[in-house]
């Protein structure tokens, strides 16, 4: 439950593309008035400044169904309005209760948004603006993911079109999600392309992309001369070359955008206030660091408890019962990058901690399959995160080893074992 702000008005949008459907209701009052209110900067803050007259300094409630996006960035710079974002699956279950045909429509979601905050406001979490630094981390962070997928998309097509005629660079050219094998395909099309080079060139090209193994390169120029084209069908060949060269210069490209958020990530997280607490943290390191500081922020009143973040990031599971029956299944509703953080930082760490290594251990002990063990010991991490955020004091492993010891915590018999195989 939140301590609900006193609201003058209760508004639902239902937001789209151009346009938005607009209900508002005054507080006390059952009657709705609706409108339509255009995606135009100038239409919203117009909107904005006549409620702000309107009301004069009292504060209006909106309910929308986002939680990020130009409406809710754009409404957020107005210290009269309090943001209520909702998950889209709570407004239909809402819309399913007063109408089991499930009949939908915009100007019918609007004022179901506007009554589910009236009557539920106590129940819902107002958006808080978090500081600039935190949210360009966790933009940029969220950037970069994007785009990592979009380089595994081409890096499978790439694949693809490599298999029809050129099998053989799939090898030869290295990873290809590194740069390297892009620069191979540019240089080298094609295996008739490949055998023209003699050997020094060849050797030449590997040495210059830092491979210098023997187990890498020996015998691979005798692989080149003696290997057979798996087509001579120039139609295929031909094209095919054409979209492989297409598809590495996308990636070279890409490859730079990535580095360049890499580089904002990296100067941004080395001067976040929030960076102590997580720097020297086991398992975190220069990837995951950055996003356990874009998950917790520098608000100190963003969660009020360990729980919530367990909630929200959808590490805790949902624990449903019906007369004696009780089951516990996965959270669907929440933020997938936020709880991949998590899971991500809490199987980095077993290696790292001790504890952790022997919690896992112990996990698996009692049955326990090897992602269901990680994301528990991703719920454990996150209340220990949180004391430490929330009293921003670094983590100390061997203070909390000493607390397991002083309370004869069954992790102890793991403490010098090795994690069991996943």
């Amino acid at each position: 439950m939140n301590d609900a702000i006193k609201l003058a008005a209760f508004v639902g949008v239902d937001w789209a593309d151009t346009e938005h459907t607009v209900a508002l209701r005054i507080a006390g009052s059952s009657n709705v008035e609706t409108s339509v209110l255009l995606q135009k900067p100038e239409d919203l803050a117009d909107w904005a400044v006549k409620l702000k007259e309107r009301f004069g300094d009292q504060t209006v409630g909106i309910c929308l169904e986002q939680s990020r996006g130009a409406l809710i960035y754009a409404l957020s710079q107005y210290p009269w309005l309090v943001l209520y974002p909702i998950n889209p699956r709570s407004l239909a279950r809402f819309r399913e209760s007063l109408y089991p045909s499930r009949a939908k429509s915009d100007p019918a979601d609007a004022v179901l948004l506007s009554e589910f905050l009236a009557k539920h406001q106590d129940r819902l979490r107002p958006w808080r603006v978090e500081d600039a630094d935190t949210r360009k981390l966790r933009l940029l962070l969220e950037n970069r993911d994007k785009l990592v997928d979009d380089r595994t998309g081409l890096c499978n097509r790439l694949r693809a079109a490599l298999k029809l005629y050129f099998p053989q660079a799939l090898e030869w050219g290295g990873t290809l999600t590194k740069p390297m094998s892009w620069a191979f395909l540019l240089k080298w099309s094609t295996l008739a392309d490949v055998r023209k080079s003699s050997k020094n060139k060849l050797l030449d090209f590997f040495y210059a992309h830092h491979v210098r193994r023997g187990d890498q390169i020996n015998g691979l120029y005798e692989q080149v001369q003696s290997a057979k084209a798996l087509v001579t069908d120039t139609a295929l060949v031909d094209t095919s070359v054409l979209m492989v060269r297409s598809l590495c210069t996308q990636l070279q490209d890409l490859q730079a955008g990535i580095d360049r958020h890499d580089t904002e990530i990296e100067a941004l997280y080395a001067r976040h206030p929030e960076n102590h607490l997580f720097s020297d943290l086991g398992g975190a390191g220069k990837v995951l660091g950055p996003r356990l500081v874009a998950a917790f922020g520098s608000d100190r009143e963003k969660y009020k408890d360990a729980g919530e973040v367990q909630k929200m990031s959808g590490i805790a599971p949902v624990v449903e019962a019906s007369g004696k029956t009780t089951w516990t299944h996965w959270r669907w509703a929440a933020p997938s990058f936020l709880r991949q953080t998590f899971h991500e930082f809490a199987a980095s760490s077993i290696p790292r901690c001790a504890w952790a290594k022997a919690f896992y251990n112990l996990q698996r002990e009692r049955g326990k399959g090897h992602n269901a063990a990680v994301r528990s010991l991703a719920f454990k991490w996150i209340r220990i995160l949180f004391r430490c955020w929330k009293d921003n004091v670094p983590y100390d492993e061997n203070r909390y080893v000493q607390q397991l010891i002083i309370h004869g915590s069954p992790l102890l018999k793991f403490l010098t074992q090795k994690p069991l195989e996943a």
